[in-house]
């Protein structure tokens, strides 16, 4: 290590330690302080690390979460960046928030990572495993079609050319490329439903190999499913852990069968069987036992943000982030399953952390949500007019409707819903503002600002 980065580290540790003593923390500005000083000091930060990176477009941070968590149950020392502060300034950061392993110790690193950041930090940190989620189409303006944001992701393995990849085996992308690293696929293994198509809205069904669209013997969601290519024979690749059976999808629970093994998580979606699915795959590679992590994941797990349930003034809020068609399609299904009565905030603001193209939220299903039994639905965020507009053309009627384009007076609106349950769907800054908000007024006890 340089004089340069050990000044920079020494500096980095002071300020999140001033920081995170007297002020309301800070995730990633400790981190760029020390990258201004040092460009190069995550390289000596994680030397004492084994590196995990995981990356891609939904589910990144729900994943890692649960991949520390299934890590726990056979490694001591895990570090992780749990605030999604996701770019190489938050990654530092959370090297400075945790001590060195002792000398001669090897700690582990579990990182979330952006996928356009994915390289720079791989040149690093030079991980042992890249775990792929997905890739959807989502931040246009900075992210381009899937297949660029592939090569974004692409550019970082192939500096780690002996990295094992574990890979997200239903997402025909990932089987796209001919590349020399060790490869793990996870997926569903649900019955053959014969010769079907995905949804004719649904980007990536087109064979890498021939460009005929894929077929599929079953799809889960989206372009996810068992593809095939009934031109040229490209097909899904073996998978080694699988989810063999959907038991229950509720929006507070989800049990089905992970390889073998059932499983419970009290969270809903089908996204996020997947994301338990690759954290179980991380950890079974890592030498954990199957029955250890399930037991694992069958605790409640509260992320920011993601389905994070918060109790105000006697009503249940649960905060859901959606960021791109995928997602909150996903999400809408995920509501739409609840038996009871339920009211609904959507918040949309257009940030650089959003995406500043909001066209995204006329691909979502709102039309589908059954709105007789949603007695109160709120819009917010500084897009909130074009989000009273999408809702309304979805058939929600604009005197049913409350707004407040400052994302602080949604909280007053919530409080006076009719009933005592609300899903927020909120883009990722919106997310931001409301748990600040909350925190200021002592409903959550951490805020999480990305400074």
């Amino acid at each position: 290590m340089s004089i340069r980065e050990q000044l920079a580290i020494t500096a980095g540790k002071s300020v999140y330690w001033f920081l995170h003593t007297f002020r309301n923390g800070g995730s990633s500005f400790p981190g760029q302080l020390v990258e201004r000083m040092a460009p190069n000091a995550l390289s000596a930060l994680g030397k004492r690390y084994d590196t995990i990176i995981i990356t891609g477009t939904n589910g990144k941070t729900l994943t890692t979460a649960l991949t520390v968590k299934a890590l726990g149950q056979g490694y001591q020392n895990i570090l992780t960046n749990p605030t999604g502060s996701n770019m190489t300034q938050g990654i530092v950061a959370a090297f400075l928030a945790k001590p060195q392993p002792a000398r001669g110790q090897k700690g582990l690193a579990v990182l979330e990572v952006d996928e356009a950041n994915v390289e720079r930090v791989a040149i690093q940190l030079h991980p042992k495993m890249f775990v792929l989620t997905n890739i959807f189409r989502d931040q246009m303006d900075r992210y381009g079609e899937i297949y660029t944001t592939y090569e974004k992701i692409l550019a970082g393995i192939r500096r780690c050319p002996d990295a094992t990849i574990v890979a997200n085996g239903d997402a025909p992308i990932f089987n796209s490329k001919k590349l020399p690293n060790p490869k793990v696929y996870y997926g569903f293994n649900l019955p053959d439903q014969g010769d079907i198509r995905a949804d004719v809205n649904t980007d990536g069904v087109l064979c890498p190999v021939c460009d005929h669209i894929l077929h599929y013997h079953f799809n889960t969601y989206a372009n996810l499913g068992n593809y095939f290519c009934p031109n040229c024979g490209f097909h899904r690749p073996a998978l080694k852990y699988t989810v063999n059976k959907v038991d229950t999808l509720l929006p507070t629970e989800s049990q089905f069968d992970l390889d073998g093994h059932s499983a419970t998580i009290h969270i809903g979606g089908m996204y996020n069987i997947y994301n338990t699915l690759a954290a179980y795959t991380v950890a079974r590679e890592f030498g954990i036992a199957g029955p250890a992590i399930v037991n694992a994941l069958a605790g409640d797990e509260t992320v920011f943000g993601r389905q994070e349930v918060i109790t105000m003034g006697g009503k249940t809020v649960t905060i859901i982030l959606v960021k791109n068609p995928v997602g909150l399609n996903q999400v809408l299904t995920m509501i739409g399953n609840d038996p009871q009565s339920y009211s609904l905030a959507v918040l949309l603001n257009s940030n650089y952390a959003d995406g500043i193209d909001t066209s995204w939220i006329w691909d979502g299903r709102f039309e589908d949500l059954d709105y007789p039994k949603i007695p109160a639905i709120i819009t917010g965020g500084h897009r909130y007019k074009d989000i009273s507009l999408r809702l309304q053309v979805a058939g929600v009627p604009a005197e049913r409707m409350q707004t407040a384009e400052n994302v602080v007076d949604v909280i007053p609106l919530i409080k006076q819903i009719p009933n005592d349950r609300i899903y927020v769907l909120a883009t990722y800054t919106a997310m931001l503002e409301l748990r600040k908000a909350l925190a200021d007024q002592n409903y959550v006890s951490q805020q999480l600002v990305n400074e």
